[in-house]
């Protein structure tokens, strides 16, 4: 009689269904390791964005009405202190700057935040590009001109009758008003801002929440 083929050799149950089991908790851990790495992200995410409001936002609630329509008294307005430039101030050394690293150019039309005042006297002001360092600004019944042109603005203001004798803005300086042109206290009452002066680019209001609104 010829040999009988060998039967096939059968799956080994018992062995599979480990396999399957093993790769299951594979799948599982696998899983859970990507989850706690998203988790990890998240976290660091929010850990940045805080220490990033910390140090270069703020959020200062406006006294006045000089910049109506867009900002009003008892506003709060976020000013990104990243706007223009990276300046870490020395300790104990006020005026004093560690690094300052320039950003990006103020431009005409930009509504900034700077500080007037010492001590506490210190005060923040909102106000609105106009003159660029170098430029003469003059005023003729509340008309602004830049080096003998007028300037027609592309923001909403309210124009007193004013006038202010030509001026040329130094270096390193900038001409501001207030959008309220006849409740601002500006540069035609202090004069040009220093650069250092300047905090930083009026973004948003952020309360109360119906005036929640961006600032061009």
């Amino acid at each position: 009689m010829l040999p009988q083929p060998l039967d096939p050799a059968q799956p080994d149950e018992p062995y599979d269904a480990r396999s399957f089991v093993l790769d299951d908790l594979d799948r599982r851990a696998s899983t859970f390791r990507a989850l706690r790495h998203a988790g990890a992200l998240v976290v660091q995410v929010l850990v940045l964005a805080l220490l990033a409001s910390l140090f270069f936002l703020r959020a200062p609630q406006v006294d006045g009405h000089s910049m109506l329509p867009q900002v009003d008294a008892g506003d709060h307005v976020l000013i990104n202190t990243l706007s223009y430039d990276l300046r870490i101030q020395r300790p104990g050394a006020e005026g004093q700057a560690l690094l300052d690293l320039a950003l990006h150019p103020i431009e005409r039309g930009d509504v900034i935040a700077f500080g007037q005042g010492t001590g506490d006297d210190s005060r923040i002001y909102l106000k609105r590009v106009i003159g660029l360092p170098g430029e003469t600004v003059s005023i003729e019944r509340g008309v602004v001109s830049i080096d003998g042109s007028i300037v027609a603005p592309d923001y909403e203001a309210s124009r007193d009758a004013a006038d202010m004798a030509p001026l040329k803005v130094p270096a390193g300086a900038y001409f501001v008003l207030g959008d309220n042109r006849g409740d601002s206290d500006d540069s035609r009452a202090f004069g040009p801002v220093p650069t250092a002066a300047i905090i930083g680019r009026a973004a948003l209001v952020i309360w109360p929440p119906a005036r929640v609104r961006a600032i061009r």
